[in-house]
């Protein structure tokens, strides 16, 4: 389902631990990382949808969560030029996202890759709140940091390192 503008419908989930670390996860076959995230079905609303990708991704299931809270408004990124199928149709140039943050209540043991077919991930780690805007690919990395600080206030992280925040634009003087 890709809506009127070319935006594919997607959730993102930031799993935590009572440490307040995430849940960073790493694609199958490739040195890339992110968090779950994944496309919202026709007859699904995003919690539906972040229920099953959660499963999907880690074999974690609702009763293995506890839902901290959810970005208010929808969050976009526009893909790279060259990642856009030009011949699909219609025609999807990114994604728009609702972010969910989670706390796991259960063990680690429980996030399991191998209960699907085609796992997404095949190895994960705990890392400290801000490290995904260093690792996540860069046409992501906007909406990471903007659901980043929109949940993080729930874990008492209410603002971005200096050193990992974008350079401020200089204002010119004449």
């Amino acid at each position: 389902m890709i809506d009127s503008k070319g935006y594919r419908p997607n959730v993102g989930i930031i799993l935590c631990n009572d440490e307040g670390r995430v849940f960073w996860a790493k694609r199958m076959g490739v040195n890339a990382w992110q968090f779950p995230q994944g496309g919202i079905n026709d007859d699904e609303d995003p919690e539906t949808a972040m229920y099953r990708e959660l499963w999907e991704e880690t074999g974690l299931q609702q009763e293995h969560v506890q839902v901290l809270g959810r970005t208010r408004y929808w969050l976009r990124y526009q893909l790279p030029e060259r990642y856009i199928r030009k011949n699909s149709m219609p025609l999807c140039i990114g994604q728009k996202q609702i972010w969910y943050m989670l706390r796991l209540l259960t063990q680690d043991s429980s996030v399991r890759f191998d209960h699907c077919a085609k796992p997404e991930f095949d190895s994960w780690r705990w890392v400290d709140y801000w490290e995904p805007l260093n690792d996540v690919v860069y046409f992501k990395r906007k909406v990471y940091q903007k659901a980043m600080i929109e949940l993080g206030a729930i874990l008492g992280f209410d603002a971005i390192p200096s050193q990992l925040a974008p350079p401020s634009k200089a204002k010119n003087s004449k």
